[in-house]
């Protein structure tokens, strides 16, 4: 830890808002930035810093970061090295996704559809595929103390980082981690998962490129690209599923904005699900579609 002045760092932060502000970047970010890496608090950064803080890192590599920021547009949770997500901040690296807002509805939706089944849903196996940072694994495990979860992904690295994640808020006896594809390492669990949930990609591969540069240069295409119309790994979904929940078990997946329709007629098509909903996010667009295993 450092020292910094209240006057220096009070400096450092006009100088960092006029950067911001050239290169059109929300004013709010320095203020997360500077609580993630500093000890100073909301109400410093409202009313002024008048004290002291001690830091991470120095003014001459505060700058430097933020100059990451500005310059290489390196999203502001990988500088830091953490991202907020429900009632966790987790590690994130670029070798995963960062967890956004929209995927913390994915919880609250499995956690309604679990209290209002005839099934005890609460209980037994539920499945986060794609983990990730382990962000949806998490939030299961906290919504679900009696259920045992479990974890795939497809990187190793990136298992790493949710395994991290597990252990920071004592969730690694409850969370168990596979690396591989999608339900291939979870041959062991057919006919026995309650609940499956996935923010896959879902991205057409010719849309990448005109994702913001935060998104198309820093963050995994792995997890972005669902291939030629953005729904390839979701067809493997659809598909594979049905072996492995119980009957009445929840399927459910975030998607983009205008596939819902598609999906759900998939699901229609597939003749293994039932109860298929479209439902929308807290703005008004086809988020996530929900259903069940007949």
């Amino acid at each position: 830890m450092v020292l910094i002045s209240g006057s220096e760092l009070n400096q450092w932060r006009q100088w960092a808002e006029a950067q911001a502000i050239a290169a059109d970047i929300s004013l709010g970010e320095i203020n997360w930035f500077l609580q993630a890496l500093t000890s100073a608090t909301a109400l410093d950064l409202k009313f002024g810093i008048g004290r002291e803080i001690t830091s991470q890192v120095n003014l001459a590599e505060l700058t430097e970061l933020w100059q990451q920021r500005i310059q290489k547009r390196i999203p502001l949770q990988y500088l830091v090295g953490k991202a907020p997500w429900r009632n966790f901040e987790l590690i994130v690296t670029p070798d995963v996704l960062i967890p956004r807002p929209e995927t913390e509805y994915l919880i609250d939706l499995a956690k309604d559809a679990a209290e209002h089944s005839d099934l005890n849903l609460a209980t037994g196996h539920w499945v986060d595929l794609g983990t990730g940072s382990g962000a949806i694994a998490l939030g299961l495990a906290e919504a679900f103390p009696s259920a045992e979860i479990y974890a795939v992904d497809q990187s190793q690295k990136a298992l790493d980082v949710a395994k991290q994640n597990a252990d920071i808020y004592k969730f690694a006896n409850r969370i168990k981690f596979y690396q591989g594809s999608w339900w291939k390492p979870l041959s062991h669990l057919e006919g026995k998962v309650m609940g499956m949930i996935s923010n896959p990609p879902y991205i057409p591969s010719a849309m990448l490129p005109s994702l913001q540069k935060e998104v198309f240069f820093h963050e995994p295409h792995s997890a972005l690209d669902g291939g030629e119309n953005g729904l390839a790994d979701i067809q493997i979904l659809i598909h594979k599923s049905p072996n492995y929940l119980i009957s009445g078990g929840i399927w459910l997946i975030e998607l983009m904005r205008g596939q819902g329709k598609t999906v759900a007629q998939f699901l229609k098509k597939n003749g293994c699900y039932t109860q298929i909903q479209i439902i929308n996010d807290l703005s008004g667009g086809d988020r996530y579609v929900m259903a069940k295993k007949r």
